[in-house]
């Protein structure tokens, strides 16, 4: 095929057999694809690959290993659908989703040239999982996002599977020019075996393997996940890594472990010390106690969320208290936060994967949570990881609808009046006699049992000790509810269908009156202008 436009978009048959599709540019790159390859017509699926850079080449096709025409593949200069494009009626609306294709794990989150960087697993050619790549995506504000070419592509050493970004400052690993600190991706490569490799980029845009690669060999089975930070104290990079060792009583089982290696410049590594009991996509970084001037704590936690409060020297991590756990919703997976941020911000900021999302005939699968920022808060039972959404969501506030200070007795709704898709809903409740709290949105309840001392939504159970006051915060998009109890110490992360026809609103009361000190709903725009 002659490369004659910007965009080859592909046929894929949701549920067809699954081929092996080639595409090797005369004189440049060669990629493959597992695919549902529709072969008599169009396809129910239409994904897009930038073939820009390399306009008026010949592109082969080979399809299960033999040269093949694509009579339903077709180039354009603009990208098929673009007219509805993050308007689609599932389209999470200030929630990151993929133009097109599958995507999981947030990956490299790095603040760099100005921009906050969010690279993730991405199927750029599929709606379910497989084929990874590191999709790259940035933004100004952690609100609105433009999402950028792929990062990383998959190469002999693998497909590109979950790990880290950071930006070199003192040029430790030579990757950089004299004049700029070169951006550089720490990640998987899922090979036989599973290895740790690098990429390194000068303009955040252009991502060069190193040719070195794999500057970690593989430790034990499916060692994923590298997490890099610049450890000052010892003046080196720490990576955690997610490895599962032989249990020494039972070879045929497996104990899941974070390692820490060592490291003065990313390409040599050394094993520093051993951390039992987390699984995958490992993060650990140092928070400043709230309230608490001088007073910090390093905090470690794993792809399901539960986490430990210690001290980190550089070499090991020794927890100070229990295991607890950071969410107590059903879609929060693989969480990671930023490794930069710019000079004075001093934020945590804190992105999931929301796994398990339903997105029906959309051209796109699974979604990010809103960005988040963590704080560690002092509690009667140690400290607390709180988290609360990113202030920038203000730019996203529309009409505000306020109530203070008034009585809500059984039977009331200050709501009601209200309707719409996209909210940011705030209420502080002062218990006095009511038994049961219970806000509707779009017909699902999220619940306070005073008695039971706990909260509800979607199926998912938190334990909550309200001491007489309940403080919500929800953000309501298309396909999700995220909520913030008792200032972010409780939080719910998870994924939802509602009824299309119902946008109500509800507050509501059972047992006795309460009162409400406060309550805010804001009216959200969309973040992708389409709405």
């Amino acid at each position: 095929m002659r490369i004659t436009a910007r965009w080859l978009h592909l046929p894929i048959h949701s549920g067809a057999p699954m081929r092996r599709l080639t595409l090797s540019v005369e004189g440049g790159p060669s990629h493959g694809y597992d695919v549902e390859l529709a072969t008599d017509g169009p396809g129910t699926f239409r994904p897009f690959l930038d073939f820009g850079e390399w306009l008026g080449r010949d592109l082969k096709v080979t399809i299960d290993g033999q040269p093949a025409d694509l009579p339903y593949a077709a180039f354009s200069e603009e990208i098929e659908g673009a007219d509805t494009l993050y308007a689609e009626p599932l389209r999470p609306q200030f929630h990151f989703t993929s133009r097109r294709g599958w995507l999981n794990d947030p990956n490299g989150l790095v603040f760099f040239g100005g921009q906050w960087h969010l690279f993730y697993q991405h199927n750029p050619v599929g709606l379910p999982w497989g084929n990874m790549h590191w999709g790259h995506a940035v933004s100004a504000d952690l609100v609105h996002w433009e999402e950028l070419p792929i990062a990383l592509h998959p190469d002999a050493h693998g497909t590109c599977f979950s790990g880290s970004a950071v930006v070199d400052w003192h040029n430790t690993s030579g990757f950089g020019d004299g004049q700029r600190p070169p951006l550089v991706l720490i990640y998987t490569a899922a090979g036989e075996p599973f290895t740790q490799c690098l990429a390194w980029s000068l303009d955040g845009r252009t991502f060069t393997p190193y040719a070195g690669n794999p500057v970690l060999p593989n430790i034990f089975g499916g060692n994923r996940d590298p997490k890099v930070y610049w450890h000052a104290p010892t003046q080196r990079w720490v990576m955690a890594l997610y490895v599962d060792v032989p249990n020494a009583d039972d070879p045929a089982q497996v104990v899941q472990t974070i390692q820490f290696h060592g490291s003065p410049d990313l390409i040599e590594w050394t094993h520093l010390s051993t951390l039992e009991g987390f699984y995958e996509c490992p993060d650990y970084f140092p928070l400043t106690v709230e309230g608490e001037p001088g007073v910090e704590r390093w905090v470690v936690f794993g792809a399901d969320g539960d986490y430990l409060v210690g001290a980190f020297d550089g070499v090991t991590f020794t927890p100070s208290q229990p295991l607890r756990k950071a969410d107590w919703g059903k879609n929060r997976y693989a969480a990671q936060t930023y490794a930069e941020v710019p000079a004075g911000d001093g934020r945590r900021i804190h992105i999931a994967w929301m796994n398990g999302g339903q997105y029906p005939e959309m051209p796109f699968n699974q979604q990010m949570s809103f960005p988040g920022t963590l704080h560690l808060r002092r509690g009667g039972d140690g400290l607390c990881l709180c988290r609360w959404p990113v202030d920038e969501i203000r730019s996203l506030w529309g009409a505000e609808h306020v109530w203070h200070d008034e009585p809500l007795a059984p039977g009331d709704n200050p709501l009601a009046e209200l309707r719409g898709e996209l909210w940011d809903l705030e209420a502080d409740i002062a218990l006095g006699a009511a038994s049961r709290i219970r806000l509707m949105v779009r017909g699902e309840a999220i619940t306070y049992d005073v008695q039971a001392d706990e909260l509800t939504c979607l199926g998912a159970v938190a334990p909550l000790h309200a001491n007489g006051a309940l403080r919500l915060r929800v953000l309501v998009d298309r396909t999700s509810l995220e909520v913030f109890a008792q200032d972010g110490a409780v939080p719910m992360t998870s994924c939802w269908l509602p009824p299309a026809e119902d946008t109500s609103l509800a507050l509501g009361v059972e047992g006795g009156v309460a009162h409400l000190n406060r309550l805010e709903a804001r009216e959200l725009k969309s973040a992708w202008n389409k709405i």
